[in-house]
């Protein structure tokens, strides 16, 4: 079935309409697909408050019908290809899970490139522009800004005291890189979507999982993992993005006024990551104070500095040399263009 065919029916009578500001004559509905309701407390603190607000708060002839992906039955590794049908105005897309219609998607987050947020953050902006061309020539849709879910790290059903003991073990990932990464530590890669995840560690489908704590948490991994290694890997890369037709149906001060509304929630989701990241942290392991998540009964291991240095060393010796051919296979500039704005903050040349 196409993929118009399939939303199309569920939009004809699913749609829930959050805010209507103004007449119907002069409003611009917009479709929203939200991030999946596991996702937890982003999606239900930040996102989808901020788009039934959206409306009167901007002043803007908008109508907002917002959906998350998983009520709407989209997978996460549809959402440019949805976007594409024109069947929804807005999205908010998960980066790495897109990254095989858009190699240039985990530009921002390559695999060691994230040792902290204000890194992240500098080399995610620098990259920002070639990125939100990329998607516009492609897939019709203009970049309203980005934010992590914050450190993706191991959460495993078996003992992990370091990296080297995911060898032999199934380790679920969202994209390319990351498998590449795992199977050189000796693991086998398993792609696989975020809703899939609770029920294939359930059923020993897989050993490990990647992901961040407050989204294990949201889940309710925490409840058959044991283990948890704080190591982030990547920054889980999320963001909004708007159909080009959508955005010019805007007068200038209107597209003025939404973009500046998109960039003060990335502003504050971006602190809001921060502070789930170090909260579930405790939650999972069931200690004190934990504001934003259930106990959990987890066992951190300890980071050693020789995983610490590992990690370092793979957006130079691993993941940019794999990247950059297959984006420069879709887009021949990607990688020099990558090199000229990310590279000098991540040191690779």
């Amino acid at each position: 079935m196409s993929l118009i065919k399939r939303y199309l029916a569920p939009l004809a009578f699913c749609s829930v309409v959050l805010a209507t500001p103004t007449t119907q004559a002069q409003n611009i509905t917009m479709k929203v697909i939200g991030q999946p309701l596991a996702t937890g407390n982003i999606q239900k603190n930040r996102e989808q408050p901020f788009f039934e607000q959206l409306a009167a708060k901007t002043g803007l002839p908008i109508t907002v019908e917002y959906k998350p992906m998983d009520t709407l039955g989209i997978k996460d590794t549809e959402q440019l290809r949805v976007m594409k049908t024109g069947l929804f105005d807005l999205v908010s897309l998960r980066f790495s899970q897109n990254s095989r219609d858009e190699p240039s998607l985990i530009g921002l987050d390559l695999v060691g490139g994230s040792p902290d947020y204000a890194t992240s953050r500098k080399a995610a902006d620098a990259w920002t522009p070639t990125l939100d061309a990329r998607l516009q020539k492609q897939f019709g849709i203009k970049l309203l800004g980005h934010w992590p879910f914050g450190p993706q790290m191991l959460f495993c059903k078996k003992p992990i005291t370091q990296l080297a003991d995911v060898k032999g073990l199934k380790v679920r990932v969202t994209d390319q890189i990351m498998a590449k990464f795992l199977q050189s530590l000796g693991a086998t890669p398993v792609p696989m979507g975020f809703s899939e995840v609770h029920q294939a560690l359930s059923l020993g489908v897989v050993d490990c999982a990647v992901t961040g704590p407050s989204s294990a948490n949201s889940a309710s991994w925490t409840e058959i993992v044991t283990h948890q290694l704080p190591l982030g890997f990547q920054m889980g890369f999320n963001g909004y993005a708007i159909s080009l037709k959508t955005w010019n149906k805007l007068k200038p001060d209107q597209q003025a006024k939404l973009q500046a509304a998109f960039t003060d929630l990335t502003n504050d989701i971006w602190k809001y990551s921060e502070e789930l990241y170090n909260d579930a942290l405790r939650c999972n392991e069931g200690k004190d104070p934990c504001t934003t998540g259930k106990k959990f009964k987890v066992i951190t291991s300890p980071v050693s500095a020789s995983d610490i240095k590992l990690v370092g060393n793979v957006v130079n010796q691993l993941s940019f040399p794999a990247w950059a051919p297959v984006c420069d296979k879709t887009n021949p500039t990607c990688s020099a263009d990558w090199k000229k704005t990310v590279g000098p903050i991540l040191g690779v040349k």
